[in-house]
């Protein structure tokens, strides 16, 4: 007899959370019983260091629709919630952190909004006055670049905490580029969309895994993922520069043939050949990281490998879905199930 599909999956990638894995199921399986809708919790645990994978396994002892995925080393947070959109099996899926910033207590909203006949409904921060003013002013500033470059429409302080049907999860698991920018994905894929507004408090316990370099990768990542605006304006800075040079060139020469030759300074000289030099190098960095993200996909490699699974339905899964249900001439998905 084939299991039937849960209402819910809830997709929580876990790195170095033994601390938070006790609080966090019991406050999420409060909140979830008080619903009434069946659900599934799929925990993965991307290679953490401590006990994680132990309070995992005993967490799924203690209740079998707590479901885990062992990666088999750090994939990083991206990959690790690809991992967990393809093995959820729920009618609706919401990805959400570990950390209980994103509450669950907002569910049953967002569960109205699905069953109002919104396909993604995005949980929206209304300020963002607890973060520290650099974080606040990198966040703005990075929403501001990407939404110009990007051309696609990514909700601003949203962050993967959204409710998603399923047929948005199935299209997503055709999207299977390494270098993941999943709001971007998120965004790209479209369909109809809501919000709804929360505040987020702080961490439950344990100590956040994003650092400002990480947050700096991930937004070269959304750029470079989305956008070839970069490489497009180096074409431009390489013609405004020879342009300008040109016109000095010419400047010089007519100078020369009234005025006689001078010797121009030291200084200026080599400011102007550093300057170029500066220029350079930084053109070839940006080439340079897109090229790497060509050569990443150019070898083809899974975007993850499993250690262990406990509880999990890969056969009832998006990407098995996927697979049947994508329509790859059309780009088009079949119907989604019923959500009353």
């Amino acid at each position: 007899m084939v299991e039937a599909r849960p209402d819910l999956s809830i997709v929580v990638p876990m790195f170095n959370e033994e601390e938070m894995v006790p609080i966090f199921v019991a406050r999420l399986t409060e909140v979830l019983a008080q619903g009434g809708s069946s659900y599934e919790i799929i925990c993965i645990n991307d290679g953490s260091r401590d006990r994680t994978a132990q309070a995992l396994a005993d967490a799924h002892a203690r209740d079998d629709r707590i479901r885990v995925i062992n990666l088999s080393r750090n994939f990083g947070k991206e990959i690790a919630l690809t991992a967990g959109l393809d093995h959820a099996s729920g009618r609706a899926v919401v990805p959400m952190d570990a950390d209980l910033q994103d509450p669950p207590e907002l569910l049953p909203a967002m569960m109205e909004q699905w069953r109002a006949g919104f396909d993604v409904v995005c949980a929206v921060r209304r300020e963002r006055e607890a973060d520290s003013w650099m974080k606040r002013v990198t966040a703005r500033a990075f929403y501001f670049v990407i939404g110009r470059l990007a051309g696609i429409d990514i909700t601003p302080d949203a962050g993967d905490f959204r409710l998603m049907d399923r047929r948005v999860v199935v299209a997503l698991s055709t999207l299977r580029e390494r270098n993941r920018f999943m709001k971007g994905l998120f965004a790209w894929v479209g369909f109809r969309r809501t919000e709804v507004l929360y505040d987020r408090p702080e961490r439950a316990a344990g100590e956040t895994k994003y650092s400002y370099w990480k947050l700096w990768n991930l937004a070269l990542d959304g750029i470079t993922g989305f956008s070839t605006l970069p490489l497009r304006m180096a074409g431009y800075l390489g013609s405004l520069m020879a342009v300008a040079s040109f016109a000095y060139g010419l400047y010089l020469a007519v100078r020369t043939l009234f005025e006689g030759v001078d010797v121009p300074g030291y200084a200026s000289l080599m400011d102007a050949i550093l300057f170029a030099s500066g220029v350079q190098l930084m053109v070839l960095g940006m080439i340079g990281e897109y090229l790497g993200r060509v050569y990443g996909e150019t070898k083809n490699r899974p975007l993850y490998l499993t250690e262990s699974m406990l509880g999990v339905r890969p056969e009832l899964g998006a990407f098995g879905a996927s697979l049947g249900q994508a329509c790859e001439k059309c780009g088009t998905f079949e119907g989604a199930a019923p959500r009353n």
